[in-house]
């Protein structure tokens, strides 16, 4: 297989990969926790006495597909899959997290987009762990404060996204060293 469709297929890959993240951390928050309480998000432990949605682990990993679906298909593809990604984020939350859940999206994608892009030449895993962590920031923070109008899960927010970005790390140094190794470009 030459350089180009192997890096178009992992590319769709990974855009099926970001695509099935959004309605599984919608999923997660009505079904996955340690808690789950009545008229309210499952709850997860994210650290020592700090619990956070379930749903963002999966949001966390989003932002870092993001980055590679924009690596091996390039930037219009990268925005098409944000813009995409807030309808389809919008469609899948419940009704009363539909508005603040897709707004959250397309914020968080658009900023992880906008610091990633012009890192991305100069290290791949400076530029996903940077734009991820703009990103998770910027959607802990719209997310919260448009459906619940508080931030008290602001810390467990970040943190439980956070360590999806860290999980990442050594895959995404194994990608980059991969594609050095067999002369694979970014798109």
């Amino acid at each position: 297989m030459d350089l180009a469709t192997r890096r178009r297929l992992e590319g769709l890959a990974f855009l099926a990969a970001y695509a099935a993240s959004i309605p599984a951390a919608n999923w997660m928050i009505g079904h996955v926790g340690t808690v789950c309480p009545p008229d309210s998000p499952c709850l997860i432990p994210v650290a020592p006495g700090l619990l956070a949605p379930s749903g963002v682990v999966m949001v966390g990993l989003a932002l870092v597909l993001r980055d590679l679906v924009q690596r091996r298909l390039g930037k219009a593809w990268g925005l098409a899959a944000v813009l995409a990604g807030a309808v389809l984020s919008t469609l899948v939350a419940p009704p009363a997290l539909a508005v603040a859940s897709g707004a959250a999206f397309l914020i968080s994608e658009l900023a992880d987009f906008a610091v990633y892009t012009p890192l991305q030449r100069r290290g791949l895993v400076l530029a996903v762990v940077a734009s991820s962590t703009v990103g998770l920031v910027l959607d802990s923070l719209a997310f919260l404060w448009l459906a619940f109008g508080d931030l008290s899960f602001l810390a467990g927010q970040v943190i439980g996204k956070g360590w999806m970005v860290l999980l990442s790390i050594p895959v995404i140094w194994l990608l980059r060293e991969r594609d050095t190794r067999i002369g694979l470009q970014p798109a």
